[in-house]
């Protein structure tokens, strides 16, 4: 055999493998369990991988909490100084919250991620001030977004998960460098990103999306074209939006949508209007309560064009459809179920 056909054999070999790389990479091996959400015949099914079942379910038990003390005795707000939310609760259950709030986000640092040990009243740490914003956050949520999370609620352990930054906060995403000119943006196309499942579509989906308030509306309601005028660019970002929220959740499309037909609201799951309050509780979190702290957080927390950490659906969701499986935990906690006066 020749050294030609040695190196053309070798060359194919290496191809080979990597195709194959490739393939296993990006495909799960069956047994697939699927799980019938609609009318038979319409595509409507959950497909879920069995093997990994197990692993999410462990990733989102919710911590047990702590036994609730009897509302008895002077306020937290007279007992101690700068207290300005949570005033109102009674100083045991303050200190229940407080120690929880240690559990749910900073276990390793303890109070001193939060307080100055040698004078808890002081604002010295931005971690303090952004703690309280976080609280009124949650008692917002809670209160005023229950067409989204009902009666369960969140509390800080749904984000934080036991570390002072949740894993799932993004930033506005510039992408790459683009030289000025008459060609046309490719709006971070072709840059593959996780939150669109490493695809080409485009990499910062939720600036358009869950900052600002860009239409989610790309499907024509006929088949041909006519009174949709949807551009391609709108219809890339829509479907980056929905590739993430297909992974934040760990549903397919059909979870709130009738593939039938896409867009008809009539013949949607009701999740899709659970999903449609969601979309705008996270714009209002990001806009009123996280970007306004870009002056409280130090240059090492923002983004690469100097913005706040935002929230998007795997904030909260951390890959299941309902965060932690819809455990109640909230309940637990009824001061952060009322917005604090």
């Amino acid at each position: 055999m020749n050294t030609g056909v040695q190196a053309a054999l070798a060359a194919t070999a290496v191809a080979a493998v990597a195709v194959a790389g490739v393939i296993f990479g990006v495909f799960e091996r069956p047994p697939m369990e699927t799980v019938q959400r609609g009318y038979r015949g319409l595509a409507m099914g959950e497909i879920y991988n069995p093997r990994f079942l197990a692993e999410t379910r462990e990733a989102n038990l919710a911590p047990a909490s702590m036994p609730r003390l009897p509302d008895a005795g002077p306020k937290a707000g007279q007992v101690y100084k700068n207290v300005q939310v949570l005033k109102d609760v009674s100083v045991g259950n303050f200190t229940r919250l407080m120690a929880s709030m240690t559990n749910w986000v900073s276990p390793q640092q303890g109070c001193a991620y939060c307080h100055d040990v040698n004078n808890m009243a002081s604002d010295a740490l931005y971690t303090k001030v952004v703690a309280r914003r976080m609280i009124q956050m949650v008692q917002h949520v809670n209160a005023d977004w229950t067409q989204h999370v009902a009666q369960t609620g969140v509390t800080c352990y749904t984000c934080h998960r036991g570390q002072p930054v949740p894993a799932n906060i993004w930033f506005n995403n510039p992408g790459p460098l683009q030289a000025l000119g008459y060609g046309e943006l490719e709006i971070g196309k072709n840059h593959p990103a996780p939150v669109a499942n490493n695809s080409s579509l485009p990499l910062d989906p939720f600036t358009p999306f869950l900052e600002h308030d860009l239409s989610i509306r790309v499907q024509s309601p006929q088949a041909l074209p006519g009174v949709d005028n949807s551009s391609i660019k709108q219809t890339y970002w829509t479907y980056a939006l929905m590739t993430s929220f297909t992974q934040a959740l760990g549903v397919n499309c059909t979870y709130c949508h009738n593939s039938r037909s896409w867009i008809n609201w009539e013949e949607s799951p009701p999740q899709r209007m659970t999903a449609w309050y969601g979309i705008r509780m996270v714009r209002d979190l990001n806009n009123d309560y996280l970007n306004p702290l870009k002056t409280t957080f130090p240059a090492g927390r923002l983004g690469p064009l100097g913005d706040s950490p935002k929230v998007n659906c795997a904030t909260c969701h951390n890959g299941v459809y309902k965060p932690l499986f819809a455990a109640p935990m909230a309940k637990n906690f009824p001061e952060l179920t009322k917005v604090s006066k």
